[in-house]
């Protein structure tokens, strides 16, 4: 009898507690959701393998943009479309290209391209001898290719045009360049880097949870987690590429994603089950009691960083959809793997997640002994996080100041951005779609690739020429535009130099007509932008389209500041929504909202300070500044990393939240939960930043940034902001932090039920010893559980 009572022990205790009687999901089915994982390992393996080669590079411009519009008219009514491929061709022999060796070659290789599959249409100096397709040298000319289909069919095709052209024919050097070739070269660099940045952050991440944990054993079951995760993360996105678009970015920064936060769970999960373990509960009481608190983080770290993410679907533009798709696919795949493969291993592991391990836990009981465990007395921890802490509580008002200040100047490049459209500088340096374009820009002036195109549908030229005629003159008045070409001549600074040709006939078709106006200058500078938007400032003698490389970026960036007032509302209220649900209190969320807008504004003013003015290339690889911020990299970043950083903020306020319940003044609260967080905070940070530090090694400047963003604001918020900045807050707020607005009350029973959880007197002691809550938001005392 003595036996019994004595093995159901842990099970009345944990009843009596408010915690399941029944042992959890996990720990009943744990070899059939284990069989199950390592069969869905295999399958996502399996289908995801080759997701890389399928993703699209396409252009970020969203469908119903004037430019998108524009393009789409000139291709399929005027054959007035830009080439999907540019050939530089380069000589050192005498003569120049126009040396008889050079022009039969020059003329081989555009034969071979016009007979390739994919290819519509070629054009070339050597057929043509337009002058615009020649540099000023006389030593390089260019070979063009239309190609078949949209962006996704033409960026296939000039990745197998490249291996069929080669780098040489005969006299003349051969570099790819154009808009498709641009993009299958991103794709080809996005699959080398996946892999680099992977071997890269394995190793490190594996050092680091060993030593987190001092268990080889539970590292490398989180690290085989994440790997679960990342391959069926992968492997959906792949699912989605045979139906939709999904970016060539969303699959690589999903997919770290998905193996940074699942590390990151982890580690809250299985630190949360060895210390219920070595406290002397049994497994199923220890998954138990991981899931209650370390899992119910996990759910709502997942939930917030999912919903922010997906704050990136009220854009149009199908990059920043893509992205929101793959992330929140991948941040509910890792909660799902956290909360219930991780718990069902654990359960077959057991005690042997010990074994192997650098220092023991101590143990306070044993889950097999024979005497219930006795409350263990509430100890106050003097680590040199409580230190730090307590040093801050006595300097309130300077520590924040000092914190804030600290984050302001970090903040003060971000008052400087000038938002613009990645271009083939994404590329790295010595990449050949880059080389081509430079080529362009310095030895091709005259060249129309560099032209800005106005589409007017539906315009009558016959009807309508003195119309036509007027506003082709008031464009070449715009400074820096050198002439305008349409169906009623050329035209250079207000005045006609040519008159109608049967050259210029090709600008008018059934369809409309548009005109090409030739500009000055870098096509891709902020100037080219700006003259751009003075030509759609034009009244125009119908509807006007405008396309070219500053129409692009205005486009790009007017619909994503359309939207963002609509995002950020979203953002803030969904957060709000979520501090205020754990906490109940107003003013922890207001100032949990400040507290990560200003962080997120420092990580915003590294951004800039990097990227946009070219600092640090000694240390995170050499790249192109443009002197511009890609227009979607700031929305990018907040919805993901507010998110992040939300889960840190949480998890510290229900810990202070915790400690005042339970009897604690505003300053000691603030200490505790601080001393009892750090800790994981800064392990998890450091895992977190880790992974995404490993996306600076990409030779693309888009992953760059996201990785340096992501892994800045998580070094940033676990340690500045939530070891300063949020607790001296929090104590110069005082009483206020714990105001709870009067809500309606639920009616109690007079005569509850016995044994019943409102049964259970919150004036008789925990029935279960004080437990760090560093890994969850629950408090630990078993009658707030």
């Amino acid at each position: 009898m003595t036996q019994t009572n004595a093995a159901a022990g842990p099970r009345e205790d944990a009843s009596a507690c408010g915690l399941s009687a029944d042992p959890p999901f996990a720990f009943r089915h744990r070899r059939t959701i284990t069989a199950v994982a390592g069969v869905c390992l295999v399958l996502a393996a399996f289908l995801g393998h080759g997701a890389e080669r399928r993703v699209s590079p396409a252009s970020p411009l969203p469908p119903r943009a004037p430019a998108r519009l524009a393009d789409e008219t000139l291709a399929r009514d005027f054959n007035g479309d830009a080439p999907g491929l540019i050939v530089l061709a380069e000589t050192g022999a005498e003569g120049g290209v126009d040396a008889p060796a050079v022009t039969a070659a020059g003329r081989l290789v555009e034969q071979r391209l016009a007979r390739q599959p994919g290819v519509e249409r070629t054009q070339s100096y050597w057929t043509t001898e337009s002058a615009s397709l020649r540099s000023a040298d006389g030593r390089s000319a260019l070979v063009l290719a239309w190609l078949k289909g949209g962006d996704d069919e033409g960026a296939r095709a000039a990745d197998r045009l490249d291996r069929v052209i080669g780098e040489r024919a005969g006299p003349l050097r051969l570099w790819m360049g154009g808009q498709a070739a641009g993009q299958a070269e991103v794709a080809r660099q996005a699959a080398r880097d996946a892999s680099a940045s992977e071997l890269i952050a394995l190793p490190v991440t594996v050092l680091l949870l060993v030593i987190a944990f001092a268990s080889p054993l539970a590292a490398t079951l989180t690290v085989l987690l994440g790997i679960l995760a990342a391959a069926c993360t992968t492997a959906a996105l792949g699912a989605l590429t045979r139906v939709g678009y999904v970016s060539v970015y969303a699959l690589s920064v999903s997919t770290a994603l998905a193996f940074a936060l699942s590390v990151d769970y982890s580690l809250f999960v299985v630190h949360r089950y060895r210390h219920e373990r070595s406290a002397g509960a049994d497994t199923p009481t220890a998954l138990d009691a991981a899931l209650r608190t370390a899992g119910r983080t996990v759910a709502y770290s997942a939930a917030t960083v999912a919903c922010g993410s997906a704050v990136l679907l009220v854009f149009p533009h199908p990059v920043l959809r893509s992205i929101a798709v793959g992330a929140a696919t991948a941040t509910l795949t890792t909660a799902l793997c956290s909360i219930l493969v991780l718990p069902a291993v654990l359960s077959l592991l057991g005690d042997r997640i010990d074994r192997f391990t650098i220092r023991r836990w101590p143990r306070r009981g044993r889950a097999d002994s024979q005497t219930p465990r006795a409350p263990a007395p509430r100890t106050p921890r003097w680590g040199s996080w409580q230190r730090f802490a307590t040093a801050v509580m006595r300097r309130p008002l300077v520590s924040a100041v000092a914190a804030s200040m600290f984050l302001l100047a970090l903040a003060l490049p971000f008052a400087q951005i000038q938002l613009g459209l990645f271009d083939d500088r994404v590329l790295p340096p010595g990449a050949t779609t880059p080389h081509v374009t430079n080529a362009l820009r310095a030895e091709y002036p005259s060249s129309p690739l560099n032209a800005t195109q106005v589409v007017l549908p539906g315009f009558d030229a016959a009807a309508r020429a003195g119309d036509l005629d007027a506003y082709a003159r008031q464009i070449s008045r715009i400074p820096g535009v050198t002439h305008v070409d349409t169906v009623t001549g050329t035209y250079r600074q207000g005045q006609r130099e040519k008159t109608p040709t049967p050259a210029l006939a090709r600008f008018a078709s059934a369809a409309g007509v548009y005109l090409s106006a030739a500009t000055r200058g870098d096509p891709t500078s902020q100037a080219n932008t700006e003259r751009t938007a003075r030509i759609r400032a034009l009244p125009a003698p119908t509807r006007a389209w405008v396309t070219g490389h500053g129409a692009r970026v205005l486009d790009t960036k007017g619909a994503m500041l359309q939207r963002l007032p609509l995002a950020l509302t979203l953002v803030a209220a969904i957060m709000f929504a979520f501090v205020l649900a754990m906490t109940r209190r107003p003013v922890l969320a207001a100032k949990a909202l400040v507290v990560n807008t200003l962080s997120l504004c420092a990580t915003f003013g590294a951004l800039v300070w990097v990227f946009q003015f070219g600092h640090l290339r000694w240390l995170i690889g050499d790249f192109t500044p443009t002197g511009t911020v890609d227009s979607l990299m700031p929305v990018i970043i907040f919805c993901i990393a507010f998110g992040v950083s939300m889960d840190y903020e949480c998890m510290l306020l229900a810990r202070i939240v915790e400690e005042h319940e339970a009897g604690a003044d505003t300053p000691t609260a603030i200490v505790q939960g601080v001393s009892h967080t750090a800790r994981l905070f800064t392990w998890s940070a450091a895992l977190l930043a880790v992974v995404m530090a490993a996306l600076t090694t990409s030779g693309l400047v888009f992953l760059k940034a996201t990785g340096l963003s992501l892994a800045l604001a998580a070094l940033m918020d676990a340690t500045l902001v939530r070891g300063v900045l949020a607790p001296a807050a929090m104590h110069l707020a005082g009483p206020a932090n714990w105001w709870i607005p009067p809500l309606p009350r639920r009616t109690q029973s007079p005569n509850p039920p016995s044994g019943s959880p409102t049964a259970t007197s919150h004036e008789n002691p925990p029935c279960l010893p004080h437990q760090d809550l560093s890994t969850g938001p629950v408090a630990a005392d078993c009658d707030r559980a």
